[in-house]
């Protein structure tokens, strides 16, 4: 060999010859690299905690440097652990943590020390994966283990190894990592101190993530084949088109795309697909009906984005469902002006929307903090029952309870697209063409998945509605320029008589504050539309939410759902605006408008042309239930 033969000659020469390895050994990599930590100012430790099933769980602690009686905030998500805790490459914990879920600001300044876990089958945890996995007595759910007990197995050891500790625990976490923590409420540890469920995953069918009132969010597709697909979501979703209206016009039915994206062999799909109604799947897994179970015995308090993208229904139904037996004081809930998870970041506008201050940072410091520093280190605190942040105005407001006001004053709409809250005698019926050729977006072209550069997923529910309030398929009624302040707060409830030429159909009603045709200050916002509530009903679900039923066709029906909650004052000079359309494209997958078992398998043939016709005026006429404050 050369190396051989050159050393030989060196010899001979008689060179010094520097030892070397052979080939087989010679490696400039140490056996284990290690990382100095002096110049940190925190101890990172990795450890495996065992369950009661003897599956080990990834979990992450960091302790600040000098720790001692330090309260413990945990976290258990589905979106890695190593990852949450690394976000700096950094040897400032502030930097490390300065990402989703953590509030740096909060931790570094309570002396927390911060723990995040991977949940089973994901990333580094060992076992299986199950999407939102059900509870233990659940028949969804044949194991003896679940995120409850997962939960409490964790603390269970955290309090028992880390020193450092006080022995109180808080758990914390946004959307997926929100139903985690609400997860824990469930037979709590009893060094469970306190939960902060930020935007939590609560009911995947009435307006959580998957479904929104039996229409599917086909928008999750991506999020489906990456999350279930893989332990480490190594395996992208592929998109072929740069404007995915494209992508989901051309495949046709849900079905038919997520079988040609290979969603077909992924488990939790195939739930979706068999679970279209609001059945007996979706109602046992809802975390507002687990939790009402027993009485909430660990201080928690809900977090909920007033344009939450993607989980805007459930913080407020959790609070409907526990406030009313909640004798003992321990549910508070924070109502922001975010986007999905924006309470941990810059949140000072929404998109255009100007909020005049950090709306975030505020709650940070005068609401977290102080809350979870009463529970973990029994520090006094001045923290409202609800904490509701009042769009309009732009001002938080400390209130005893919620909804401010019930949804009893009546918004109706007119024959000449006019709205009041006088009732016109004068009964119409005002009608559009619903074309599935030509379905109404719910953002301008072109369209992009959650994820991709330059989406503007994060805002949507803020974008400006003036792009469709001119299509001949939207129907807008628009109020007079108002004299005084309308206040509103809580759930607008809307009451749509409606009939149809085909024998299903989808509902969407929007809710919007018109600004002033110009506005001196913020040339940007003249005219501008702004949803305050808006969503969409399939009408399949009229008569039952957990069986689908064909509509009579040219028929006028009933139709009651709630939009979202709402604390908004439309003010002087502005107007009140109510649209209704019958497609929200691509992020809802099309009705095909002909009643099928199953939308997501509709064939191009089931796509039908149809007319829709509002019933306005007289006894029946359509209108909002809004809750005005008086």
């Amino acid at each position: 060999m050369v190396w051989k033969y050159a050393l030989g000659l060196a010899l001979m020469l008689g060179v010094a010859v520097p030892a070397i390895a052979s080939p087989a050994t010679y490696d400039e990599r140490p056996a284990k690299l290690a990382n100095p930590n002096d110049f940190r100012d925190f101890d990172r430790r990795v450890v495996e905690i065992a369950m009661r099933d003897g599956v080990k769980l990834h979990t992450v602690i960091l302790v600040p440097k000098g720790a001692k009686g330090a309260a413990m905030l945990l976290t258990r998500t589905p979106y890695n652990a190593e990852d949450q805790t690394s976000y700096g490459h950094s040897p400032h914990l502030a930097s490390r943590l300065d990402g989703y879920d953590s509030a740096p600001d909060v931790v570094i300044g309570g002396g927390y020390i911060r723990v995040v876990q991977d949940v089973r089958g994901k990333y580094g945890s060992s076992g299986t994966y199950v999407m939102n996995r059900p509870f233990v007595g659940s028949s969804l759910n044949p194991t003896k283990v679940d995120h409850a007990t997962d939960t409490y197995d964790t603390i269970d050891w955290l309090v028992k190894h880390v020193p450092e500790s006080n022995g109180r625990v808080g758990i914390l976490g946004i959307s997926y990592d929100g139903f985690t923590a609400l997860a824990a409420l469930v037979n709590p540890h009893p060094a469970l101190k306190v939960a902060v469920p930020m935007n939590p995953m609560v009911d995947g069918w009435r307006g959580d993530d998957w479904f929104h009132n039996g229409a599917y969010r086909q928008y999750n597709d991506d999020y489906v084949w990456e999350q279930v697909g893989t332990k480490d979501n190594s395996d992208h979703f592929e998109t072929p088109n740069a404007d995915v209206y494209d992508m989901f016009m051309r495949a046709g039915s849900a079905g038919a795309l997520a079988s040609g994206h290979g969603l077909d062999q992924i488990g939790f799909w195939q739930k979706l697909k068999a679970h279209q109604a609001y059945d007996s799947f979706w109602q046992e897994q809802a975390m507002d009906r687990i939790l009402a179970r027993a009485p909430l015995t660990v201080p928690t308090m809900l977090v909920h984005s007033l344009w939450d993208q993607e989980d805007i229904y459930g913080s407020p139904a959790v609070w409907r469902a526990l406030k009313p037996a909640d004798k003992a004081g321990n549910l508070y809930m924070s109502i922001g002006p975010w986007y999905h998870g924006q309470e941990i970041e810059r949140a000072d506008m929404l998109g255009p929307i100007r909020w005049d201050a950090d709306t975030a940072k505020w709650w940070r410091m005068h609401v977290l903090a102080p809350f979870l520093a009463h529970f973990l280190y029994d520090k006094p605190m001045d923290v409202a029952t609800v904490t509701a942040f009042q769009s309009g105005t732009n001002e938080w407001q400390r209130l005893p309870g919620w909804p401010t006001a019930p949804a009893t004053t009546k918004l109706y709409l007119h024959a000449d697209r006019s709205l009041g809250m006088a009732p016109s005698d004068s009964a119409a019926r005002i009608d559009y063409v619903s074309d599935p050729a030509t379905p109404v977006t719910f953002l301008p072209r072109p369209n992009k998945l959650v994820g991709y550069e330059n989406n503007p997923w994060k805002t949507w529910l803020t974008t400006d509605q003036r792009p469709v309030s001119g299509r001949p398929d939207v129907l807008t009624f628009t109020g007079p320029m108002l004299d005084h302040a309308v206040t509103i707060a809580g759930m607008p409830m809307v009451h749509l008589t409606a009939s149809t030429s085909g024998t299903d159909s989808d509902w969407v009603v929007k809710l919007i504050d018109v600004y002033p045709d110009e506005v001196a200050t913020d040339p940007a916002m003249g005219g501008y539309q702004l949803a305050v509530g808006m969503d969409i009903f399939r009408g399949r679900y009229r008569q039952s939410l957990s069986k689908a039923e064909p509509i009579t066709p040219d028929t006028p029906l009933a139709y009651v759902f709630a939009l979202p909650q709402a604390n908004h004052v439309f003010l002087p000079g502005h107007r009140i605006m109510v649209q209704i359309q019958s497609s929200w494209f691509p992020l809802y997958d099309r009705n095909p408008q002909t009643f099928v078992p199953s939308v997501m398998d509709a064939k191009p043939a089931d796509y039908v042309k149809t007319v829709q016709k509002v019933s306005v005026g007289g006894a029946d006429g359509t209108y909002i239930d809004l809750p005005v404050v008086q």
